[in-house]
């Protein structure tokens, strides 16, 4: 499958830079879900004893988050608002990714109200779930 944005491409969609950039490439794009993939590479930040931690599964839920914010502002060609997470919470880590895997991660839109966004989020690792939870994003108003 190509992906919609790949990941020469993904900076123009969320507000991270090298090196704690934790989204590839976006896979698929719906109006309240977004599927992205990451691959786990040796100087990511995250990595403890050769695996992805638990606080990297969740920074990556969270730019999956915001790569679905950015390629919708995209679509509509509005600029994109800043989100800073509120809280997270209903965390479940069931493993941690190895060096060299690549995980795919799935957001969904639970609730948009008032600038607040619920996302539930999870990531795989070939079919096997790794990570879920929720999150509270704050989308700061103008």
């Amino acid at each position: 499958m190509n992906p919609l944005i790949n990941r020469q491409e993904i900076i123009r969609y969320i507000p991270q830079r090298t090196p704690i950039i934790m989204v590839d490439e976006v896979l698929t794009y719906e109006e309240a879900e977004i599927t992205t993939n990451f691959e786990i590479r040796e100087e990511n930040l995250f990595i403890l004893n050769g695996r992805m931690t638990e606080s990297g599964l969740i920074e990556n839920i969270a730019q999956t988050a915001a790569a679905k914010a950015g390629y919708t502002c995209h679509l509509k060609q509005v600029p994109v608002p800043l989100g800073f997470i509120g809280a997270v919470s209903k965390v479940q880590v069931h493993g941690l990714p190895p060096l060299g895997s690549r995980i795919e991660t799935q957001v969904t839109i639970k609730n948009d109200v008032m600038g607040v966004t619920i996302v539930s989020g999870r990531s795989e690792l070939d079919g096997e779930l790794l990570i879920e939870c929720e999150m509270k994003i704050i989308i700061q108003q103008d």
